[in-house]
């Protein structure tokens, strides 16, 4: 992956204990900070994106039944960038509220 330089952190620092969700992203570790991964480089972070793949797909698979929660800001699950589109961690699982139902985007690996 190319190094974008996208985030400075002052005054913080990613590691175990730094109170973001830690996630393993190919070959490494990326931190979830308000939707987006940060992967820590030198000193800065990179933005990293979860790619759309034969693991995380992109597809309308009616996987989940929606009854009583509608996923979207402030539902209690963390939101996470998925290609072009914002999916919710659930069980270790990537979300994407789809009408009346959630379609499952795959596993994720939370550390």
């Amino acid at each position: 992956m190319s190094c974008s330089q996208s985030y400075k952190h002052i005054n913080h620092t990613h590691d175990s204990n730094c109170g973001h969700t830690a996630i393993r992203h190919g070959d490494h570790i990326d931190y979830l900070v308000d939707g987006k991964l940060h992967h820590p480089h030198g000193d800065h972070c990179d933005e990293h994106t979860i790619e759309v793949n034969s693991t995380n797909p992109d597809v309308c698979n009616q996987a989940v039944a929606v009854t009583d929660h509608v996923h979207g800001p402030n539902c209690g699950h963390e939101a996470i960038q998925h290609g072009d589109h914002i999916d919710y961690i659930v069980d270790g699982r990537l979300h994407h509220q789809h009408g009346d139902h959630c379609d499952d985007h795959g596993p994720i690996e939370l550390l």
